[in-house]
């Protein structure tokens, strides 16, 4: 809780002001700081956020508005302003909902309330991704994946400081993929449980009607979500089962390989351990039969009984059909991250290196921005170059400067 009852909140933004500028200068942190927010501090710092920084506005004009008709929450903003609406006006706050990526793609509330805001850029098309904005709510929400209060001088950039905020990320009911948040924005009595929960019960709802509104999937067609998560998700028949990493990795190399695949050749695709036997793919295939049922998974050669939607094929089609938008926006991460079974590090090589190469080639910014900003592109030297060449003014300047330190730390 970002404010306890009967605490006097011009005292507790002293106190974190002094903690704030203490972990500027000298890089500690002190007094009352929430370990929610003493990490995002120490994100932002490693992400270098400037504390004077003011975020810039990436999409405008007709992409602003393509990006939001596409967006798969655009579907679920009539309820949000409806649930939301008297909220933001009885209490002059802003409601804001964000993408993945933490672009604010529609910003709702009082005229007088929008100014102020628009000082710090607080509008749709800009990005309060916590790598480029520092802490703050709906990007701190979007990195730990749960709802955050974020108080005052808990902000990293001290424009945004007179402000408090709660937001919490909304899912793909289907996947569980984090495919944005809601906010609200405003002064110092959002400083409440109660705030945090509203936008959490606004979230969950905004998920309810994304589920109602999803189309089932096609009669006899299992759905593989393996993009971004070390433990795939398997829907079938309206079951979802959460797969051990193991057998994640079957399943991809399964759905991969449609046709089947032999008992020895799985081995070698699994296993960098040469030592490894027969007998422990085989049990390993008798306990997700167990888990799956024998109508979905045969053998001889091992392979599944009914077509699989994966993420990663989706991927893969959609960068064969040149709509690279698309293909990045289903994009969730790479393939298994953790995995090191050797066919699933090269299905994860290969398809990172094929979306990389349509971004570059592509020059698009707002799509650069997007896989350069990822954890996973956060050090892709080509990526921001690419970026850095698509820009201009202050943000070409910021991004030369990723680019340089990025090859600094690689020549080291």
């Amino acid at each position: 809780m970002a404010l306890e009852p009967g605490v006097d909140p011009a005292k507790r933004i002293a106190e974190l002001r002094r903690a704030h500028d203490a972990y500027v200068t000298a890089g500690t942190v002190d007094g009352p700081v929430r370990p929610v927010v003493a990490d995002s501090w120490r994100r932002s710092a490693r992400a270098r956020v400037r504390p004077e920084a003011t975020v810039e506005v990436e999409l405008v004009d007709d992409a602003l508005v393509a990006h939001r008709e596409s967006h798969p929450l655009a579907r679920v903003m009539p309820l949000v302003r409806e649930l939301t609406s008297g909220y933001a006006r009885d209490g002059e706050h802003l409601v804001a909902v964000c993408d993945a990526h933490g672009r604010l793609l529609w910003v709702d509330g009082p005229p007088g309330t929008r100014r102020k805001a628009d000082l710090m850029n607080f509008v749709p098309g800009a990005r309060w991704a916590e790598a480029v904005a520092g802490t703050n709510a709906p990007g701190t929400a979007i990195t730990v994946d749960r709802p955050v209060q974020v108080f005052a001088a808990e902000h990293f950039c001290r424009p945004v400081q007179a402000w408090t905020c709660s937001a919490a990320p909304i899912h793909d009911p289907a996947t569980g993929r984090v495919l944005g948040a809601v906010d609200i924005t405003g002064g110092d009595r959002l400083a409440h449980p109660h705030s945090l929960a509203f936008v959490e019960a606004v979230a969950r709802a905004a998920e309810n009607q994304l589920a109602l509104l999803q189309p089932r999937p096609a009669a006899g067609r299992a759905q593989l979500s393996a993009l971004g998560r070390d433990e795939a998700l398997l829907v079938v028949e309206g079951r979802k089962v959460r797969l051990s990493r193991r057998h994640s990795e079957i399943l991809v190399l399964l759905a991969y390989r449609p046709e089947g695949i032999g008992g020895e050749e799985l081995l070698t695709e699994l296993y960098e351990d040469e030592s490894v036997t027969p007998v422990t793919v085989r049990a390993e295939l008798s306990r997700l039969r167990a888990l799956l049922g024998p109508e979905l998974l045969l053998s001889r050669p091992y392979r599944l009984a009914q077509p699989v939607d994966a993420d990663f094929d989706t991927v893969t089609r959609r960068l064969a059909a040149g709509t690279v938008t698309a293909a990045i926006s289903t994009y969730a991460g790479p393939l298994l991250p953790a995995s090191l079974a050797p066919a699933v590090v090269r299905l994860r090589r290969r398809l990172a290196d094929q979306l990389r190469a349509a971004l570059i080639a592509r020059g698009d910014p707002g799509l650069l921005a997007d896989w350069a900003y990822s954890p996973w592109g956060e050090d892709d030297l080509a990526v921001w170059r690419a970026l850095a060449a698509a820009l201009a003014g202050a943000g070409r300047a910021a991004a030369m400067a990723r680019v340089r330190e990025i090859d600094a730390w690689q020549r080291t």
